[in-house]
């Protein structure tokens, strides 16, 4: 079973997610330049929003490159002193991870995402073997206890985890796949329905505390934006999402409530201070698909949308959804369920209006029901 999103959000003027130099990241489709933001950024405002760990009832997972010093930090609120604290999960973290950084053992080589359950496990196996944790260097003896230890701790956390987030975008480690997990979330780049062209701000500072006599600006600079009506897509694998959590199939419905409202309400972080552009999606379409693909709708925008007549762009984009929809539906011919909410836009619809429900929460509650009649 696969639960689809497809999402049309507009975005007054920003610059929400930033290449190197410091321009919206944009693209190529259909012939023309596109403005976009990466599913990574997407990924990250999704899973760090409060909503989906309000739904799920579980902390999020981190990802860092800290562990040891987490863990150290933990060790020492359980009474150890600093200094072996740091020494045995430098030790440990370092087996584990394939090695800490030479210049801050605390710091490993690699970023690794770990939950919360996770850190305690890690935690419980240093103090079971700490005496092999603080001479671990000093001797082949320590070494191959604390090798054990990491082995008992990838057996219990191999293809399972208790995190939401970490099941729902998986983990991977190429230092070592017995540490992988498979995600059961793709998420693409958002993409503008339409033509973008890049456009820049120049701005100047004025010194507060320069003489009267003195004139010009304490410093100046150059931001690139754009305004944009963006396709959003993600679809989650509901089976590799149980599995992920251990065939917990409770904690995976929550998940993708979580998903679902934390994908609705999250908006990318990028200079923020600098648009506010913290506009909600104006359309919101899921779909459960029993069997089969599933399908993005990026290609209803493959000939770029532009406002006509009385329909604004926004709405333009909605309607050419709407229509790809139905052609979709037509050559497909499967049993699809679809739900759709809209912030007013709703009067464009055709293929879509039956699948109208009033609400971002009966949305929600809607497809969560749609769920659990397969589970």
């Amino acid at each position: 079973m696969f639960i689809e999103l497809h999402i049309i959000q507009n975005f007054a003027p920003s610059n929400l997610n930033r290449d190197d130099s410091n321009s919206p990241k944009d693209c190529i489709f259909g012939g023309v330049r596109r403005a976009r933001f990466s599913s990574q950024c997407i990924k990250r405002s999704v899973r760090l929003h409060p909503a989906f760990a309000e739904e799920t009832g579980v902390e999020p997972a981190s990802r860092t490159r800290f562990l040891a010093s987490a863990i150290s930090k933990r060790l020492q609120e359980l009474g150890k002193p600093q200094e072996e604290a740091d020494l045995a999960a430098s030790n440990f973290i370092g087996i584990l991870l394939g090695g800490t950084d030479q210049k801050n053992p605390l710091q490993s080589k690699v970023l690794f995402y770990v939950s919360l359950e996770e850190k305690e496990q890690l935690t419980n196996l240093i103090l079971e073997n700490w005496e092999a944790a603080l001479a671990a260097l000093a001797g082949e003896k320590q070494k191959s206890v604390l090798e054990k230890a990491a082995k008992d701790y990838k057996k219990a956390f191999q293809k399972r985890t208790s995190a939401p987030d970490i099941a729902m975008f998986g983990r991977m480690l190429a230092e070592d796949p017995n540490l992988n997990m498979d995600a059961a979330c793709q998420v693409a780049h958002a993409i503008s329905t339409h033509r973008v062209n890049m456009e820049f701000d120049f701005f100047t500072a004025v010194d507060d505390l320069q003489d009267k006599e003195q004139t010009g600006a304490g410093m100046m600079g150059v931001i690139g934006f754009n305004a944009a009506t963006f396709y959003r897509y993600a679809n989650i694998d509901f089976e590799q999402l149980t599995k992920n959590l251990g065939n917990n199939k409770d904690l995976a419905i929550k998940a993708v409530r979580g998903f679902l409202k934390a994908s609705a309400l999250a908006i990318p972080t990028g200079k923020q201070n600098s648009f506010a552009a913290q506009n909600p999606p104006s359309f919101l379409l899921a779909v459960v698909r029993r069997d089969g693909n599933s399908w993005s709708l990026a290609n209803a925008f493959e000939k770029p949308v532009s406002a006509a007549g009385e329909l604004s762009l926004l709405e333009a984009s909605i309607a050419a959804l709407d229509d790809y929809w139905g052609n979709l539906q037509n050559f497909v011919q499967d049993d699809a369920q679809a739900y759709v909410t809209t912030l007013g836009t709703d009067a464009v619809l055709s293929n879509l209006k039956d699948a109208l429900v009033p609400g971002l929460n009966t949305w929600i509650e809607k497809v969560t029901a749609e769920i659990e009649k397969e589970v």
